[in-house]
């Protein structure tokens, strides 16, 4: 079955897609930027760039991180981070079921070749 990738080109020159969202994600779920990163198989740089890119698209921002310390640093998502994943899956979910019919047929087409 065809499957459907969504990036959103935001202004004024940023956009966000899966892997910037499945970031935050993993930062949401592991309180962590460097944790994140391993389980994505990313460098801590790449995944601290686009932490800063978004944090720079959306003008406040998106992970609240903790510098380390006694007991470690830490990462969260701030409300705008969360709204930013919730709103995209959000915006992923309705085009996937307006797209359903439509990959349904392109999927027939191939499969009557």
């Amino acid at each position: 079955m065809p499957s459907l990738s969504l990036r959103i080109n935001l202004d004024p020159d940023g956009r966000i897609g899966p892997g910037k969202i499945e970031l935050l994600e993993q930062i949401a779920a592991f309180g962590s930027i460097s944790a994140a990163a391993r389980r994505m198989s990313m460098s801590y740089k790449h995944a601290w760039d686009l932490v800063e890119e978004m944090n720079k698209l959306f003008g406040k921002p998106v992970v609240s991180a903790q510098t380390g310390g006694k007991r470690g640093g830490g990462a969260q998502l701030t409300p705008v981070g969360l709204a930013v994943v919730a709103r995209f899956r959000a915006i992923e979910r309705a085009a996937t079921s307006a797209a359903e019919p439509h990959m349904i047929a392109l999927q027939a087409e191939i499969e009557a070749g």
